[in-house]
């Protein structure tokens, strides 16, 4: 480092010799930077116009439309028949009647609220004594025909 410090200072020596020279240059092309120093600024102008452009529009989303089977009606076990009804209902409608079921009675855990306690007949369909809310869909379709 201490060597390239030393090394401008021996070049800026001969330059003090020839500056009245340069700034004779340097005047003559001072007016010439000023006059494009304007220009430079004009630019940032048109861009900024140029960005306040409205963004495209997307087209609206296609409407998805419902799986059949889901709608198709099942019928219910007994033993689902006892929490659910008899009639026939799509397997979607069994499922909220099943969960409209465990909120009346209370039986969502109360520490951790995915897990379902069973009363006497949620474990005729379940078969055990707790399940969790993932498994309950599993175990439903066996009781569905």
């Amino acid at each position: 480092m201490a060597t390239a410090k030393k090394a401008p200072a021996k070049k800026a020596a001969p330059a003090k010799k020839a500056a009245p020279a340069k700034k004779v240059v340097a005047a003559k092309k001072a007016p010439a930077k000023k006059a494009a120093a304007p220009a430079k600024k004009a630019a940032p102008a048109k861009k900024v116009v140029a960005a306040k452009k409205a963004p495209a529009k997307k087209a609206p989303a296609k409407k998805r439309t419902v799986n059949a089977a889901f709608m198709k009606a099942l019928t219910p076990s007994a033993a689902l028949a006892a929490v659910v009804g008899a009639a026939p209902l799509p397997r979607t409608e069994v499922v909220s009647k099943l969960w409209a079921y465990i909120k009346k009675n209370k039986l969502q855990d109360a520490v951790n609220k995915r897990m379902i306690n069973a009363d006497a007949k949620l474990k005729e369909i379940f078969g055990k004594m707790q399940v969790s809310m993932f498994e309950m869909a599993g175990l439903i379709g066996k009781h569905l025909k």
